[in-house]
């Protein structure tokens, strides 16, 4: 084997040739800065030989502060930050980037929510101990449908993490709507977006969903029957088995309808795992095994998006003193 070093001039950023074709044919950063409006510094572009902006609500060259001063910006430039973010543009950008790429509307589409940790840097603003992740730290909100982001909304962790849930829905999937009126949604998510302000909004608006149910006893005696059909099945062949119940169900006083539930009876490692998901979805349409192991289980893929936001986009450094600019830098 030989190792050679003379192959000329290389570059390892190769790769942004690629990023450089594909906003391009997006124009994704043309309309992304077409979301700030900029009153910067005539000085600095005289000197750059740059004296004519090429939009009319820009200036011809910012100063070098600029992005450090987003995080005092106002919906309109002042003396004091010259540039200003439509944060409302910037939310609705994701959305219709998402429906750009596709040339026609799909007869379907199902929206992963999820929230993460954000790990804090100092003492900045919003500063919590989150016990769950063992940290301070922040827990945006995400929502995808596939590959595309749709929200990334940064949020206090001293919250229930589906809070202000409905109103990103509602922007989002009235986004949608308005372009692709006919086209049917699902909701899919963890137990910890199961809350019947979600559902009941999904219910009325026509929005069908398939979410986790925490485990309880009553949840737990419920499928009984099938948790020990499974262990036997598990003993006999020494491999893990399982079971599927459908029910309707409700609680005695915290959801306003019975619902359908799915209890998963599995016997695994010699110790029962049984889990639930409360959905939208009819037993004409589905069955529980296809409906848990098919639809709800594929939201798992939902994570390795975050971990692209986080490891690939850096969005875990959201190192400013304030929310609002942590929140432009998400």
């Amino acid at each position: 084997m030989v190792a050679s070093f003379d192959g000329g001039a290389m570059t390892s950023d190769a790769g942004t040739l690629l990023l450089g074709a594909t906003d391009k044919a997006l124009g994704l950063t043309r309309r992304l800065a077409a979301c700030f409006k900029d009153s910067h510094d005539p000085v600095m572009a005289v000197l750059a030989g740059k004296r004519e902006a090429h939009r009319s609500d820009c200036a011809p060259l910012a100063g070098k502060s600029t992005l450090n001063r987003l995080e005092r910006s106002k919906p309109e430039p002042t003396c004091y930050a010259r540039i200003a973010a439509d944060t409302a543009a910037i939310e609705a950008l994701f959305v219709d980037l998402f429906l750009d790429a596709h040339p026609k509307a799909p007869p379907q589409i199902t929206l992963d929510l999820d929230a993460t940790d954000d790990p804090l840097h100092g003492r900045q603003e919003g500063r919590f101990f989150q016990d769950y992740y063992d940290t301070y730290c922040y827990l945006p909100l995400y929502i995808f449908c596939g590959r595309h982001l749709l929200a990334a909304k940064l949020r206090r962790s001293n919250i229930d993490a589906a809070a202000g849930t409905n109103d990103e829905l509602a922007r989002i999937i009235g986004h949608i709507r308005a372009r692709w009126p006919r086209v049917r949604i699902l909701l899919r998510a963890d137990s910890g977006f199961c809350r019947e302000t979600i559902m009941a909004w999904a219910e009325a608006n026509r929005v069908d969903y398939v979410f986790g149910l925490a485990r309880n006893v009553r949840l737990t005696a419920e499928i009984a029957t099938e948790t020990t059909a499974a262990r036997a099945e598990a003993e006999r062949t020494r491999k893990p088995a399982r079971r599927f119940k459908d029910a309707r169900w409700s609680t005695l006083d915290s959801r306003s309808r019975t619902r359908r539930v799915v209890g998963k009876a599995e016997w695994t490692q010699g110790e029962a795992n049984p889990r639930f998901i409360v959905t939208s979805l009819n037993t004409d349409e589905i069955d529980g095994r296809r409906l848990y192991e098919v639809i709800y289980c594929a939201r798992s893929e939902m994570e390795n998006r975050i971990k692209e936001c986080q490891l690939d986009l850096f969005a875990d450094r959201t190192s400013a003193a304030t929310m609002r600019a942590n929140q432009l830098r998400l």
